[in-house]
């Protein structure tokens, strides 16, 4: 049985935010609240000019950069870019908090780690990540990371003051942060259910959507019945036809493992070829 395949726009993402080198800056001026820097070499001299935008100028709120910095002044910043003619573009936010940066930069993808669950939001979970520079906290888990099954809220998978071991997505200087993944130590529930394709079976509706429904065929499977396999009346939503919870027989026409999704089609029904939904 294949494992599903990395996603190539999560992996681009990933390359684009990894740290940068880091650079010795003076600077030389302000232009709005972006901030203008001169590279200084090995023997002191100019060697390019660069810039960092007001976003990446600290991790602390600023009215403008001039709160902080100073022209003459002689700083840390990491290489993230270029700007408009090759003009580098540098972060300062990055470099701020050396002991923050020197912990983030030990922390490769995939490896794993402990930490103890701060705070629980309905964006995600915050987590003392073991060995953080002291206060502060630096791990986060967004709530698609967090388990393979559907939850309201991330309440449902952990709870605060919880102890946790999950895997590195990504460690990123700039904002400070290690992006955490519970789901990534968990298998896969689509590798068992597989071979379930081509069955008839029955479950509850999970959710209504638009353009169809999604129903529970196993503990943290949902597979997708189009709006078309439902009914050949034209209807504004699927909600005329039938209800949350209502159970539902269906045949599983395809478990897509690269995609991690199930589709689905009408008991009996032409398993017609149709595009999963985009969400978003």
């Amino acid at each position: 049985m294949s494992e599903p395949a990395p996603d190539p726009r999560l992996h681009s993402l990933i390359n684009d935010l990894r740290p940068g080198v880091v650079r010795r800056v003076r600077v030389t001026g302000f232009d709005g609240a972006d901030v203008l820097v001169q590279l200084v070499d090995a023997e002191g001299g100019a060697a390019a000019i660069g810039r960092i935008p007001r976003h990446e100028a600290s991790m602390r709120h600023l009215a403008h950069s001039s709160e902080l910095f100073e022209v003459g002044q002689e700083i840390d910043a990491e290489e993230i870019g270029r700007w408009r003619e090759g003009q580098l573009h540098l972060s300062a936010r990055a470099c701020e908090i050396p002991a923050l940066r020197s912990f983030l930069l030990a922390f490769e993808p995939g490896q794993v780690v402990a930490g103890t669950v701060s705070a629980i939001h309905n964006f995600g979970v915050f987590v003392h990540v073991d060995g953080e520079p002291d206060g502060l906290c630096t791990g986060f888990i967004r709530v698609p990371d967090l388990t393979w099954g559907w939850i309201n809220h991330p309440a449902e998978t952990v709870e605060v003051g919880q102890r946790i071991t999950a895997e590195v997505i990504i460690s990123e200087t700039r904002s400070g942060q290690v992006t955490l993944s519970l789901k990534a130590l968990q298998e896969d529930p689509l590798i068992q259910f597989a071979v379930r394709a081509g069955r008839v079976l029955t479950g509850p509706i999970a959710k209504i959507v638009p353009f169809g429904v999604f129903v529970q065929l196993a503990p943290d499977v949902v597979g997708f019945l189009h709006l078309t396999e439902l009914t050949d009346e034209p209807v504004e939503s699927p909600d005329q036809l039938v209800d949350e919870g209502e159970l539902i027989t269906v045949k599983v026409a395809e478990v897509d493992l690269q995609r991690h999704r199930v589709r689905l089609c009408a008991v009996g029904g032409a398993d017609a070829s149709l595009d999963w939904p985009q969400e978003g």
